[in-house]
């Protein structure tokens, strides 16, 4: 068995982390979705919140189908 698929998958897990934070920090951290609106500050923050769960779960779909993938090759092999 080689480590090899193993390695792919540690560093994409670690470069959709890089990536994530660095996505949420740098661009949806500052924006505002009030505008000129005055919206609630909490909703504000919900909606943020809203984003960077959906930002996750589609991390983590990435991760599974590169897993999946993986799996797969070592069986044919």
């Amino acid at each position: 068995m080689m480590p090899g698929p193993v390695y792919v998958f540690v560093f994409a897990m670690w470069l959709l982390i890089l990536l994530g934070g660095a996505l949420i920090v740098t661009v949806l951290g500052p924006f505002s979705f009030g505008g000129f609106v005055g919206l609630d500050p909490m909703l504000n923050s919900g909606i943020k919140v809203a984003i960077a769960l959906t930002l996750v779960s589609v991390w983590i779909l990435i991760l599974s189908a590169i897993k999946n993938w993986m799996f797969k090759k070592q069986i044919k092999s």
